[in-house]
């Protein structure tokens, strides 16, 4: 998984603290981010319709739905694009003692425990919202954290 989707994350859970769109240049300051990296993350996330662009003196980034309704997943794959995070590339079938391919009929043990992981790991992503995320950051540093965040960004408004 790339580094973008923590960004990307990150930037979800901000977003439900505000309620003006969020500039990207912002959003980069408050991470301390290149600004043309995050610009990257948040492409992604506006080409998934996971947020949208707002145009103008008050423009930047929001959500394009309640965050109770983005999940996890729906922002990895943003990121990082729906294909599988393991791919098998035969390896049973190399070297001196190679399988050959005709007796390879079915995936080998490895490639099936790790079929079983990603979907194991995709179910857990979706069952995590961006809600769900916000919440956790209120609970693990209190009920002003977000309110900080909305608040620093309503002061650079004016």
């Amino acid at each position: 998984m790339s580094g973008g989707v923590e960004w990307a994350l990150h930037c979800c859970v901000v977003l439900t603290s505000v309620d003006e769109p969020a500039p990207a240049a912002r959003l980069a300051q408050l991470h301390d981010v290149s600004p043309s990296y995050l610009a990257k993350q948040l492409q992604a996330l506006s080409r998934a319709d996971l947020i949208r662009s707002v145009q103008g003196k008050a423009g930047g980034y929001v959500l394009t739905r309640p965050p109770s309704e983005i999940t996890v997943l729906d922002v990895v794959e943003a990121i990082d694009g729906p294909g599988p995070a393991f791919l098998c590339t035969e390896i049973r079938q190399r070297g001196p003692m190679a399988t050959p391919p005709e007796a390879c009929t079915t995936p080998c043990a490895i490639s099936r425990a790790m079929a079983n992981a990603e979907v194991q790991w995709r179910a857990a992503l979706r069952a995590v919202t961006i809600a769900d995320l916000a919440d956790d950051v209120r609970g693990d540093y209190g009920p002003g954290a977000l309110a900080g965040i909305g608040a620093w960004f309503k002061a650079a408004e004016g």
